[in-house]
């Protein structure tokens, strides 16, 4: 999916107890996909599949999360993230992922595996938001896209420094993953 897809401002929902799944090789190239991804992000398997991830990568998520979502787990550890996806129409969605590596069985990194559910509505609202908000404006606010997402990412790191968090503990901090509402239900 390219930028030149509008962004309609709908949201999109799933429920808490829907599951999207996808894979990718180390490249960031879909291997799989379940019907979940496929319905909310209006593309068919043949579409997605061999396609970047970023296919559903919305224009409004700081480039500066996805560096930091990339750096982790291609280091072979796993991350929690919020993230908000992009349809093929232009909605959106938000998710909370969990991205991990996945291994063959000689124990050689293959590709990564991410589970997708229902985020808190309260988290988004009061503190992901604002937060991604404030991120994409300085990256927005320098012309070179590169130092952009690193003044981006650099706030990051100043605001995690300021709280005295890892970014593993500030998302911890705002609830357990595995605590989530119905978006709809907000």
């Amino acid at each position: 999916m390219t930028d030149t897809v509008a962004v309609t401002g709908t949201e999109r929902f799933f429920q808490p107890d829907e599951i999207i799944v996808s894979k990718t090789d180390l490249k960031g190239a879909i291997t799989y996909a379940n019907r979940l991804f496929l319905s909310l992000a209006d593309y068919t398997e043949q579409e997605v599949l061999d396609a970047p991830h970023s296919i559903v990568r919305h224009p409004e998520m700081p480039r500066c999360i996805f560096k930091l979502l990339w750096g982790t787990i291609q280091s072979g550890n796993e991350i929690f993230a919020y993230v908000m996806n992009r349809s093929k129409n232009g909605d959106h969605y938000w998710v909370l992922a969990h991205v991990t590596p996945s291994y063959d069985a000689s124990g050689a990194m293959t590709g990564f595996h991410s589970n997708r559910r229902v985020p808190d509505r309260d988290i988004l609202n009061e503190t992901i938001i604002p937060l991604y908000q404030n991120l994409l404006q300085v990256e927005k606010s320098n012309p070179n896209r590169k130092d952009g997402m690193e003044a981006s990412f650099q706030k990051l790191a100043q605001t995690l420094e300021d709280m005295q968090l890892s970014y593993e503990e500030f998302i911890f901090s705002l609830g357990k993953p595995q605590n989530t509402q119905s978006a709809a239900a907000a």
